[in-house]
């Protein structure tokens, strides 16, 4: 068999760049980034801590709890402000969380700006469910709004750190 694999060429996306790929791949994705002034740290700490911060940074998530934790892998039980609840797989890294439940996908992504400038931010979110793609039009209108009303809670988060 032939290694010519081992030649090939790697392309390395930072984080933010691999969330948008992400959503690009994902039918009806709701996709926002921005750069946020301050420091990586800062903002990840923020955005990474999932069971104190996503309920503010998500309006419609009432509360998030780890529950497993094994490396970077991790399972968390959400609830919403309805009542509904969902488990979620969870890959959380520093400036990499991706979660994902029976129905719904999510991810935020971080990484410095060139020139310590700031964090660039990302946020996705999607619906794992049949038919998604008729609703793609919908959801891209109401999506945008939802990304950037989530990055301006974090910078509101963040500020007061």
């Amino acid at each position: 068999m032939s290694k010519a694999w081992q030649s090939w060429p790697v392309a390395a996306l930072d984080p933010v760049r691999r969330l948008r790929v992400m959503a690009a791949a994902i039918p009806g994705a709701v996709y926002a980034e921005k750069v946020i002034q301050a420091p990586f740290d800062t903002v990840w700490s923020v955005a990474g801590d999932l069971e104190h911060e996503l309920p503010h940074l998500l309006t419609d998530v009432r509360s998030m709890r780890i529950v497993h934790r094994e490396g970077d892998r991790l399972e968390a039980l959400a609830r919403g402000r309805l009542g509904q609840r969902a488990r979620f797989d969870v890959v959380l890294r520093p400036g990499w969380c991706w979660m994902q439940s029976r129905f719904l996908l999510g991810g935020l992504a971080a990484t410095p700006e060139a020139g310590g400038t700031g964090t660039r931010f990302a946020f996705m979110g999607g619906l794992r469910v049949p038919g998604v793609r008729l609703l793609h039009p919908l959801l891209e209108t109401v999506g945008e709004s939802l990304g950037t009303q989530v990055i301006r809670r974090l910078e509101q988060r963040v500020q007061r750190r």
